[in-house]
């Protein structure tokens, strides 16, 4: 698992929404939690795949997975990281067909101190293209403090 620290989010000069949002790849090897300060909403992309973030109760997390492809994003406890609605895909009117052009975006709300796990999956990565295994899925560990 590796872990995306906020200074080398800022140093890469990867977009930050509000306080913090991970919405882009550290350096391999990185230390160190990207923490919400109080409860600012953290945006989550590919980039985060495999890293573990920090975030306050009461504090918003927001995925974006940019294909059809992927399945939405679940938490395996949703009354630690519940869902605050029902997920959404934005396809993209001039993509070609097959291509998986748009977005799957889910959102959700820390309720309650502990640690989870969002969760999301695809076979797929165009039309008649499947995965290579280390592409099918999608894994960020949430520790949500008080």
């Amino acid at each position: 698992m590796k872990t995306v620290p906020l200074k080398a989010i800022l140093t890469l000069g990867l977009a930050v929404l509000g306080p913090v949002a991970l919405t882009g790849c550290g350096p391999s090897g990185a230390s160190g939690p990207v923490t919400a300060a109080g409860a600012a909403p953290v945006a989550l992309d590919e980039g985060a795949n495999h890293t573990r973030v920090t975030v306050a109760v009461g504090a918003t997390v927001r995925t974006d997975l940019h294909s059809t492809y992927w399945s939405p994003v679940t938490s395996s406890d949703p009354n630690l990281l519940a869902p605050t609605g029902t997920p959404s895909t934005s396809a993209v009117p001039s993509c070609r067909p097959g291509a998986g052009c748009g977005t799957v975006t889910t959102g959700f709300v820390a309720r309650a101190t502990g640690s989870v796990r969002l969760t999301a999956r695809r076979t797929s990565c165009g039309e008649a293209k499947p995965c290579p295994p280390d592409q099918q899925d999608y894994t960020v560990d949430v520790d949500v403090t008080p």
